[in-house]
């Protein structure tokens, strides 16, 4: 190590032999470095999780167009709104079709533990609202009671699942009701609930009987080939007779959605400040060990000062300290960080995990609050005096 620095910085390691002089404190260092790091992969890993999480239903479906409740932030939450709509928009010459789209949470009473299953209503004779990989299985949806079931879902294991078709389905109670699933498709558990069900229209009201099939969650719109989405969404704006209602790009309401739930939503403020947290916490732990080590070596920095070194001389020993115990202390909060991570990912079939952008965005922020740090340090170096240091 000492080689590599002296060749990197030209000059003898100052900083690493000053650090590496008192090895016990060097290892408190890179641990508490190592451990800002873990915070904030955790706090990142679940704030990406929730994006991925609040994403994932809106793959399920195919659609150009969505019309909203007014305060229908997210694609589970808000009021319901009128099928009459779906009638007017049907008007614009550039609609192509349309279906209603119901959403509840459906409790499925498991023995050992209860969950929940988000559950969408959907019309089994539009296949192209949905994606390719459920649209194959639509037609089963139009046997009364039959369903199509999340395989990722919390509480489902995998084996279970993987026996779930056409000749061996499987049966649960849920509201009263007898649900048969038949065939599995991929989603996974997500912060509003344990997994996902597609079911019939007529199943979903059915299973919510204070429901109407009048009063959807959602209204989806697909667009003639070349039609432009926006012009079209202006249009529908005026066309349609309720100025209250959300009438936006699938698109960009999927985007809204993310934003209101790492933005609005406690949870997405709560990692959000975890991750600031873990900033501080690292920010502070190599301040405090390039401010003792300054404080340790201060008669010998005075020695430098008064033989006619500058700040940049001094600087750049801080800036070598700082620069080790941010590498050194990333490699371990990398290593752990992903374990947490993985463990973390596997027992709440949360999309967690460590991606090549979290890795180098948290490596370069742990060199920059580093040298921050640094920088900080060696203002009381600067105001010294040597004379008054002997």
């Amino acid at each position: 190590m000492s080689r590599l620095l002296q060749w990197l910085f030209g000059r003898l390691p100052i900083g690493w032999l000053q650090l590496t002089r008192n090895r016990p404190r060097f290892a408190a260092a890179l641990a508490g470095v190592a451990f800002a790091n873990v915070l904030i992969f955790v706090q990142l890993g679940i704030m990406n999780s929730m994006g991925s999480a609040t994403l994932r239903p809106y793959g399920f479906f195919q659609a150009d167009i969505m019309i909203s409740a007014p305060d229908a932030n997210a694609l589970s939450e808000g009021g319901n709104v009128a099928r009459q709509w779906l009638l007017q928009a049907m008007a614009d010459p550039d609609v192509a079709d349309g279906m209603a789209l119901l959403i509840g949470n459906v409790p499925w009473d498991r023995g050992e533990r209860d969950i929940s299953l988000t559950t969408f209503g959907i019309d089994p004779t539009k296949p192209g609202f949905l994606s390719p990989a459920i649209a194959g299985d639509l037609g089963l949806l139009q046997v009364q009671d039959a369903a199509l079931l999340d395989r990722l879902a919390r509480g489902i294991s995998r084996d279970e699942a993987a026996a779930i078709r056409p000749q061996t389905p499987l049966s649960f109670e849920s509201e009263g009701r007898r649900i048969t699933a038949y065939v599995t498709f991929a989603g996974g558990g997500g912060f509003g609930g344990d997994g996902y069900m597609m079911v019939s229209d007529q199943t979903f009201l059915s299973l919510f009987r204070t429901r109407s099939s009048s009063a959807p969650d959602h209204i989806l719109l697909r667009l003639r080939p070349g039609a432009d989405v926006q012009a079209t969404v202006a249009r529908l704006r005026s066309l349609i007779s309720d100025p209250t209602l959300r009438i936006r790009s699938y698109a960009d309401a999927a985007q809204e959605d993310l934003r209101y739930q790492q933005t609005r939503r406690p949870t997405g403020i709560i990692f959000g400040f975890g991750v600031l947290i873990g900033v501080l916490v690292g920010l502070v732990i190599v301040y405090q060990v390039l401010s003792t080590d300054v404080a340790d070596h201060l008669r010998e920095y005075a020695t430098f000062k008064a033989m006619g070194y500058g700040p940049r001389f001094f600087l750049g020993i801080v800036f070598e300290e700082a620069l080790v115990l941010g590498v050194m202390g990333f490699i371990p909060g990398l290593i752990v960080g992903t374990a947490i991570l993985t463990l973390m990912g596997r027992i709440t079939t949360l999309p967690l995990g460590m991606t090549a952008s979290m890795a180098i965005s948290v490596f370069l922020g742990t060199v920059l609050f580093s040298a921050l740090s640094g920088a900080i340090a060696t203002r009381r170096l600067a105001a010294a005096d040597p004379a008054d240091l002997f």
